[in-house]
């Protein structure tokens, strides 16, 4: 049985929601920034609008998204770096391959070893059958405890993810950082933990799709259009 269309209720028709939804996630834009674009284009919607979709549709996104990834490699790096949330500095754990791909990120209030152990828990469940074979971090020594449980939970006699604790060895993920945080431009301090997660799986599966780490898309602007759209295409 199918499911029920995303966008039932909704007054705007999907294409006008996709795209409101795709620019504020792809660029360095407000949510007026949004609703002024899409006023250009005789489209009157008020900037609450905008964000109640961007809170919508970014996780939608991210899970549809989800099937279509490309298998991550086996070589990872980990850091974390810091946003602004109701006024607070919070820790923002993100994990990428060699290849630059996105393999997890998490948000918290907190940075020592229980937020490690989580974060490094849930990425590696996410990938499941293709397990870290190295993992480069910072020499923080808290991933190094942690790798070494994970390591003691698949096998106490071998050590099945090598950890790397060279600093200049992460470069790719700090450049990673860096991009990131000027794709969120001044949005880097969001109301809530629930806004910014929110927001942030929308913004790391655009920049997945963006990339060219998901099969079957076409190259350029268009090719993220149409696949966008192909993923809401049905109601399921």
């Amino acid at each position: 049985m199918p499911r029920r269309s995303a966008f039932k209720h909704h007054r705007f028709p999907r294409d006008i929601i996709l795209c409101a939804v795709r620019w504020y996630l792809r660029y360095p834009l407000s949510y007026q920034d949004v609703a002024d674009l899409l006023e250009e284009r005789v489209v009157s919607v008020d900037r609450s609008t905008v964000y109640r979709w961007v809170q919508k549709f970014g996780p939608e996104l991210a899970k549809r998204t989800e099937k279509h990834l490309r298998r991550a490699s086996v070589d990872w790096h980990v850091d974390k770096t810091y946003i602004r949330v109701d006024g607070k500095w919070r820790y923002l754990w993100r994990a990428i391959d060699a290849n630059g791909q996105m393999v997890d990120f998490r948000l918290t209030a907190r940075r020592d070893a229980r937020a490690a152990r989580a974060f490094l828990g849930k990425a590696i469940e996410r990938v499941r059958l293709h397990r870290p074979v190295t993992i480069c971090t910072d020499k923080a020594p808290t991933y190094r405890r942690v790798i070494e449980e994970e390591n003691r939970r698949y096998d106490p006699h071998f050590d099945s993810i090598r950890h790397v604790d060279k600093k200049w060895r992460n470069n790719l993920i700090e450049s990673d950082h860096a991009a990131m945080k000027r794709l969120l431009g001044y949005r880097q301090s969001f109301r809530s933990l629930r806004t910014a997660k929110a927001t942030l799986s929308g913004i790391e599966t655009i920049r997945t799709i963006k990339n060219g780490h998901i099969h079957h898309k076409q190259p350029g602007v268009r090719g993220e259009v149409e696949f966008i759209r192909e993923l809401f295409n049905s109601a399921a």
